[in-house]
């Protein structure tokens, strides 16, 4: 057995959680060389297993994010089950968990009991609404998460629906901040100065990361009773700032939202008379006049076709660029000469291309060396190797449905 190099070789972590939050943590945490141990239902796995598409019968979903992980099978529902939990985590640095607030604690092993065997493990507790407040027990999948953060109600257009994000964006936006949190508590543990520092709980809710990317939204409310609605594609404190469609019908996107930049894109386009006009001379003005602008930049860019705009555009400094689908990304050379797809070899899918790893590393690259695993595959290496069971015990667990 391997583990992908990175800058978090040797760093060890379990993964309890389902779905798509506390999976998006550790694949991040795996692709740098973490050793991540998914822990799942014995002979039905996690339900990430049943999205869809599927190829020779494997979900890609699980192919893709659960990618470097180690598998193996656990009961918590039996003592037997829970004591084993606790023999892994006496060896671990984070735990991760996705069950609903209160569940850990009734198999007796709520963060009291996992410190007990390791005072030095941090716990990564994901759940809709979080370990505490009137709405903790209340059941919470992102997509009640993306509309109660405010997100969704400003994304759409005034004459239209809300409009629900078609990724599971907030489980995925608290997979990062999840991972983040979870580094940031080691770095306390072993860089404190303090050196009897212990690891911590972190309460990792589905709502709260996205609802912190919504930067000055309750901060524009309180101070000036500004309360966002939906403008489409538009940027609503700066301006141009969207979609427009070519000639060949291609759609682009383009952002001039500084004074520099808008100036530049107008000398590019040969539009200087744009900046001679009063209702174009700012941001404010722009803002202001909007409709009118964006009608300006969609008869020129009606009038062009996506290739022409780009070579006329990019090279004077503007910043535009293709709304591209997946067909496109596969042929764009920047995205190969990146290496953020790449070709794996998996024993059930065959050679099938990826996303790679990211940010990119100077001196200590993270890596993809195998894509998801099949239901309890690391069983035997997982138990062996960290808790020295052997082959007799291993097949009785087995034979108890503990494992």
């Amino acid at each position: 057995m391997t583990t992908a190099q990175g800058p978090l070789s040797g760093l060890r972590v379990l993964d309890l959680s389902i779905i798509v939050a506390g999976g998006t943590a550790s694949s991040l945490l795996a692709d740098f060389g973490a050793e991540v141990v998914k822990i799942e239902r014995p002979g039905t796995g996690d339900p990430l297993r049943n999205w869809g598409p599927f190829a020779n019968g494997v979900s890609l979903w699980w192919k893709v994010h659960s990618r470097n992980k180690k598998s193996i099978t656990l009961n918590l529902g039996v003592p037997e089950g829970q004591n084993l939990l606790k023999e892994l985590a006496a060896k671990t640095d984070i735990l991760i968990e996705g069950f609903r607030p209160g569940a850990m604690e009734r198999w007796g092993l709520g963060p009291d009991d996992l410190q007990a065997v390791n005072p030095k493990l941090v716990m990564l507790r994901y759940s809709g609404f979080g370990q505490s407040g009137p709405y903790k027990d209340r059941p919470g999948f992102g997509t009640i998460a993306e509309c109660m953060s405010g997100f969704v109600g400003m994304t759409g257009f005034q004459d239209t629906p809300p409009v629900l994000p078609p990724i599971p964006l907030a489980d995925e936006i608290a997979g990062v901040f999840g991972a983040m949190a979870g580094m940031m508590a080691l770095y306390h543990r072993d860089a404190s100065i303090n050196s009897s520092a212990k690891g911590q709980v972190v309460d990792v809710s589905l709502f709260e990361p996205l609802f912190r990317l919504c930067i000055p939204h309750i901060t524009m409310f309180d101070m000036l009773g500004i309360n966002r609605e939906r403008v489409g594609n538009d940027f609503p404190d700066a301006a141009p700032r969207s979609l427009y469609k070519t000639a060949d019908n291609q759609w682009l996107g383009l952002s001039a939202t500084s004074q520099s930049t808008f100036e530049g894109l107008a000398k590019a386009m040969g539009m200087e008379d744009l900046l001679e006009r009063t209702e174009f001379k700012d941001n404010a003005a722009r803002l202001e006049n909007r409709e009118s602008l964006n009608d300006e930049l969609n008869s020129w860019l009606g009038q062009r076709n996506l290739k022409e705009t780009m070579d006329q555009l990019i090279p004077a400094g503007g910043v535009v660029g293709p709304v591209y689908d997946a067909a496109q990304i596969m042929e764009d050379p920047h995205f190969h000469s990146r290496q953020d797809i790449i070709d794996i070899d998996d024993p059930e899918l065959g050679q099938t291309k990826m996303l790679g790893v990211v940010p990119k590393f100077s001196e200590t690259p993270g890596a993809v060396e195998h894509a998801g695993p099949k239901v309890g595959e690391h069983n035997r290496h997982i138990y062996s190797s960290w808790l020295g069971l052997d082959e007799e015990k291993l097949t009785e667990l087995n034979r108890q449905g503990t494992i």
